[in-house]
């Protein structure tokens, strides 16, 4: 009934407004003149009428005749009396007219509206499937407005589970088609983006992820032919969008087999023909090789194994440590390659370059979950600890690291794991006290520091004493200080919660207790020229911890922060601003005390070199105006003068933030504030 009213209005309105074509919201005649801008905005009206009509109908007024599709499972058929068929063609007409528009914002409510009709089962029949599906790939490959084709793509990955014999036919053609034709030339990066994209978001229906899956790998091969540049980028692209394809597909265990089974070896098989090719400078090594494409082949790898039952990552594991170990090449797609592959190995290139691929075993072994056996873990383990800390590439050592740290962390607690931390200790001692390798093992140290302390390894009191005293080193006490953000920070890979790190709770607040003391004590007693690497630690320690801990040591810490503030090192600086902006709204009382410090510092800090630095002077100069007004009163004629030079700064951002803090400070004292 309500349908039928609001349906019948519109049309009658639409009717006798129309200019030259049916289903035209064209009011021009009847209240815009001849105004085209106000015309758009009324067919946009009028669509975005038409689309809460139909969303209120399906849901009030036919709930029992008209549903949307339910994806986990089959809906009923449209009933012949539903009110929509009735109005079918119309209605079609009316929005693929929309879509024919140039207007961005008809196109988006149009796009909407066909994403609801399409999930409506019965509605459209084959020929009108078609016709959407067409709308949606143009909107994908051609449209220059960046906002319509990414509702296109989300459509697409909306509809597809429900009509993938239409997507596969009209859609995922003419991508592939596309991305063909990108790879002359004349082609952008930014066309070859498009087209990726949109293959990962149809990717959404088990047929359609078989076909665009070998099209993401073929694609991924082909990136010899471009330049140095877009090759790289065309390589990262691609995993982008294999990345997403994983993500999608992971809730079911035979789509994510396959996706498994048919990206792993292909990736790895690409990186390890690159390192044996690498003196022949070939273009496919060269991109293959960068840290850039290898970061990004490393977060496909990993997605593509966390979500693996044990039984199934066991079948795997088996092939990707024996490729390391022995070089084993059987599991590798097109495995007759020149030479042998020696990872672990001493030796120049081409061993040095396959050594990078450590990366790749790294993303493996430590997204398995805690209780899938690692074959030959010891000699791997050894073999690790060994590259972690005489590699002079500061990437690969860094993933051998990773890899090390992400093992010992799930290792099993007994007497093999005591014998295990005791070597890498040893190896420790002995790489801090050598210049060559020295960053390497500092490395080390802190991701083995990391992976013991998610667990609470007793073994981490020592490694933190080491740390603190490492902060007076000359020549690593920067990177020391720089490390304790590592550790207290949420890891996004290795040691992280989706790749199944043991991790347990209230990790920072153990270590803040353990470790804050002595690093205050340390400071007080460290020579002038080390003092900044204590308030580095000590700001990023501060930085991560749970805002009630933090308040309730704020007394005894915030001389320390004050006199951070005063420090050269812009980190340190920066990280301190980010630490007492909110400490300013929460602890009032505290920063009373210290208000003719705080201001004077802050203010100071508006004119520094680091546009980072000024607009979290800026915003802590804002967050002052909060306190009690008898307290910031008499600094406000202070404090206004100083905010009229950052109004003139040349970057627009500090100007936004100086005018809201000097608006603040006007206000201060006047009446119902």
């Amino acid at each position: 009934m309500y349908f039928h009213y609001w349906w019948n209005s519109i049309v009658s309105i639409c009717r006798a407004a129309s200019v030259g074509q049916s289903w035209r919201c064209c009011l021009v005649s009847w209240s815009c003149g001849k105004s085209g801008v106000l015309r758009k905005k009324v067919q946009v009206g009028f669509l975005l009428l038409l689309y809460w009509c139909l969303i209120t109908s399906s849901i009030t007024s036919v709930p029992r005749t008209l549903e949307p599709i339910n994806m986990a499972a089959s809906s009923p058929s449209l009933p012949d009396k539903s009110p929509l068929l009735c109005f079918k063609d119309a209605l079609c007409s009316m929005v693929f007219s929309a879509l024919a528009e140039p207007n961005v914002q008809l196109q988006l409510v149009g796009i909407r509206a066909l994403t609801f009709l399409g999930l409506l089962q019965g509605l459209l029949d084959l020929p009108d499937m078609d016709k959407l599906v067409d709308s949606l790939a143009q909107f994908i490959l051609y449209e220059e407005d960046s906002q319509t084709s990414l509702a296109a793509m989300e459509a697409a990955g909306t509809l597809t589970p429900f009509y993938p014999e239409a997507f596969s036919r009209c859609l995922v053609r003419k991508l592939s088609k596309g991305l063909q034709s990108e790879l002359q030339e004349d082609s952008t990066p930014f066309q070859q983006d498009r087209c990726l994209q949109a293959l990962a978001a149809v990717s959404t229906h088990p047929s359609i992820m078989k076909e665009t899956v070998p099209i993401l790998l073929q694609h991924l091969q082909k990136v010899q032919k471009g330049s140095m540049e877009a090759g790289v980028h065309s390589v990262v692209s691609v995993c982008q969008s294999l990345k997403q394809v994983a993500l999608q597909c992971h809730q079911n265990v035979q789509n994510y087999w396959y996706f498994h089974q048919a990206v792993v070896p292909c990736l790895m098989g690409l990186a390890v023909q690159a390192s044996m090719q690498e003196n022949t400078h070939t273009m496919l090594s060269k991109v293959l090789l960068t840290e850039e494409a290898l970061s990004a082949m490393v977060l496909v790898i990993s997605t593509a194994c966390m979500y693996l039952s044990p039984e199934l990552a066991a079948q795997s594991v088996s092939k990707v440590v024996a490729l390391f170990l022995d070089g084993e090449l059987s599991f590798i797609p097109g495995n007759s390659f020149p030479s042998t592959f020696q990872p672990f190995q001493d030796g120049q290139c081409p061993v040095q370059t396959q050594k990078k691929l450590v990366a790749l075993l790294m993303a493996f072994v430590c997204s398995l979950p805690r209780n899938v056996p690692i074959p030959q873990q010891d000699r791997l383990l050894r073999d690790l600890l060994a590259l972690s800390c005489s590699s002079d590439c500061l990437f690969t050592a860094t993933a051998a690291a990773k890899c090390f740290a992400g093992l010992v962390n799930k290792h099993p607690a007994g007497p093999q794991l005591d014998e295990l931390l005791r070597t890498a200790m040893d190896k420790l001692e002995q790489g801090l006290n050598e210049a060559p390798h020295r960053s390497q093992a500092l490395t080390l140290l802190l991701w083995v520091s990391k992976a013991l302390l998610l667990r609470y390894h007793p073994l981490t009191t020592h490694l933190t004493d080491k740390l603190l005293v490492l902060l007076g080193d000359t020549v690593l006490g920067p990177a020391v200080g720089d490390g304790f953000a590592l550790l207290m920070a949420d890891s996004p890979d290795v040691l992280g919660k989706s790749c199944h790190a043991e991790m347990r709770l209230m990790f920072r607040q153990r270590f803040f207790t353990e470790c804050v003391p002595q690093l205050v004590q340390g400071f007080h007693t460290a020579a002038p020229g080390v003092k900044a690497n204590y308030l580095k630690g000590l700001s990023h320690i501060l930085n991560h911890l749970p805002k009630p801990v933090l308040v309730t040591e704020l007394p005894t810490l915030l001389p320390l922060l004050l006199e951070a503030l005063s420090c050269a090192d812009h980190v340190v600086q920066l990280s301190t601003l980010h630490c007492l902006q909110p400490l300013l709204l929460d602890a009032p009382l505290v920063v009373s005390l210290h208000i003719d410090t705080l201001v004077s510092k802050f203010l100071n800090l508006t004119d520094s070199p680091a546009m980072a630095i000024r607009i979290a002077a800026l915003q802590c100069l804002h967050a002052l105006a909060s306190l009690p007004t008898p307290v910031v009163i008499p600094y406000k004629p202070r404090v206004i003068r100083a905010l009229a030079k950052p109004l003139d700064d040349k970057k627009r951002l500090v100007r936004k933030e100086a005018v809201t803090a000097r608006g603040e400070w006007f206000l201060l004292g006047t009446p119902g504030r």
